[in-house]
């Protein structure tokens, strides 16, 4: 049934598009419509995140408010605890409705599934339109990836980045790339050298509004993974801002050559920490590319260094949107290899012999964040080594990480981290026994097991591991062309040889 509906539109803004250059509010009439901001029981809960990641979202939202009201915006806003908060979207859209008496509800389309497929249906609940707008803070829209991606047999991230080039003519000269290259690399994978020195990171004290929040969070979140403090992230606009030019000053220099890089007591080494900030809005993902562009232009960074990070902006994060809105909702039911291993409990815990794995989960446990390569090739191959459920996987990744939502968390682990696609998007599964993290970290040489050995108590688990996995799941991947020296690696060793590595992997699971 329509209600009876005054004049202004209600205009619902979720807690990760904390913008003013979001299309909803584009479309709306400042000082007339109403913002609806809520901070709701039902997406703290719907996996137990991080205490850390819950504070950082809604005291971004609640600075966020302000900087609208301060802008001349009629806000209202709902936050956690508040007695007659439903805990739910459609609770809280349904009040704010009557309240106003909106005539319409405009929206920016929600990033993740679930809650698109949910505000779909309110002009339908709520009687009233609802005007749902495109996300237009990302440089290629759905429709365009869909359009790119038709016909193609391979979806490839490098095909698509060079399209991203030409787009936004980032890093080109006319219609060739900057260098005469697309892709550096192969120049980003350099170990972090004994004793090379880190720049400290840029933080940020908490305000009267951080430290209400985190008293908040500490009172009502207290069983939820992770440590809440120390806290000092940016939570604001200007704050972010300030990270950011503080990473082109200090780091990026060398976030091309170690980006790769893994090294104990060095969480952050020269990542920028952005992503947290692209991700809820609060930093305009296309500019920071300019901005980082500039500083290469500006001699303050070498190319390796600039081209790696826009690769990982209008590349990789454009495509990974791409995939989840091209195969949701089906695609976070994917399970390639059939595993259904339950997750070990140390990946809540941080407790296990493996210094790989226990410096990996500690930094999330104590900052929410590890960087792509720790997700990647420690905590995500072990998991895939270990037959780990996909689903399982996918859970604690969207639960622990500042900037994990499930548009940009899920391809990441189903497709990439556990190849439980089948290779929609990866060529062959990131799979890797402890060689790598050999070569690439100095925790092998603190480890209690030898990464030298393959089998036996005192082995790696990651070398039997792999071994084990590439033996059980020969016929899904032996056809594989880039698998096939692995396969004549695996055939060329003794009988025992294979015996004992199957035998000591076939312990670690049992032990799991």
């Amino acid at each position: 049934m329509t209600k009876e509906t005054g004049t202004l539109r209600l205009v619902v803004i979720f807690g990760d598009q904390l913008t003013e250059k979001l299309s909803a509010l584009r479309e709306a009439e400042r000082g007339h419509d109403v913002v609806l901001m809520a901070e709701l029981r039902e997406e703290t809960s719907y996996v137990a995140h991080h205490k850390k990641k819950i504070a950082f979202v809604f005291s971004a939202m609640r600075h966020f408010a302000n900087e609208l009201r301060n802008a001349g915006w009629n806000v209202d806003y709902v936050p956690y605890g508040r007695r007659d908060n439903t805990g739910s979207f459609a609770g809280e859209v349904g009040r704010a409705v009557e309240r106003h008496r909106a005539r319409a509800i405009i929206m920016t389309q929600p990033g993740e599934w679930r809650l698109a497929k949910e505000a779909s249906t309110w002009g339908r609940h709520f009687g009233i339109e609802v005007r749902i707008l495109a996300d237009d803070r990302f440089v290629c829209a759905v429709e365009e990836f869909q359009v790119w991606a038709k016909d193609r047999k391979q979806l490839r991230l490098e095909n698509f980045y060079r399209h991203m080039r030409r787009k936004t003519g980032l890093l080109m000269n006319g219609d060739q790339p900057e260098g005469g290259r697309w892709n550096y690399d192969q120049e980003n994978r350099k170990p972090l050298p004994f004793g090379h020195a880190v720049p400290t990171v840029k933080s940020f004290r908490p305000d009267r509004i951080t430290r209400e929040v985190l008293s908040l969070v500490a009172e009502n979140f207290p069983d939820h993974f992770g440590s809440l403090n120390p806290f000092d992230l940016a939570v604001t606009r200007t704050d972010a801002e300030d990270a950011f030019d503080d990473f082109i000053r200090n780091r990026l220099g060398l976030f091309g050559d170690y980006q790769d890089a893994i090294a104990g007591g060095q969480p952050i080494l020269f990542h920028s920490l952005a992503a947290m900030h692209f991700n809820n809005g609060l930093l305009d993902p296309l500019d920071s590319c300019r901005k980082i562009e500039q500083a290469y232009r500006n001699g303050q960074a070498p190319l390796n260094a600039a081209e790696g990070f826009i690769r990982q902006i209008i590349g990789w994060r454009e495509f990974i949107r791409g995939i989840y809105w091209l195969k949701m909702p089906g695609y976070q039911d994917e399970n390639a290899f059939g595993h259904k291993r339950p997750l070990p409990d140390f990946y809540w815990t941080g407790k296990t012999d493996m210094a790989c794995l226990a410096e990996a989960i500690g930094q999330t446990r104590e900052l929410a964040y590890a960087h792509h390569i720790q997700r990647l090739m420690v905590t995500g191959n072990f998991a895939m080594l270990a037959g780990i459920d996909p689903h399982a996987v996918h859970q604690w990744y969207l639960a622990v990480y500042l900037d994990a939502y499930e548009w940009v968390e899920l391809p990441n682990t189903i497709g990439m981290s556990q190849f439980a696609d089948g290779g929609i998007f990866a060529s062959k599964p990131y799979a890797a026994s402890g060689r790598y993290i050999e070569k690439m970290s100095d925790h092998c040489k603190q480890c209690r097991f030898n990464v030298k050995l393959r089998s036996g108590p005192d082995a790696c688990p990651f070398n039997a591991l792999y071994w084990d996995f590439i033996a059980r799941n020969r016929k899904k991947l032996s056809a594989n062309r880039r698998m096939g020296l692995i396969y004549s690696v695996w055939d060329r060793m003794s009988e025992d040889d294979r015996r004992n590595i199957r035998r000591s992997a076939k312990t670690i699971l049992e032990s799991l």
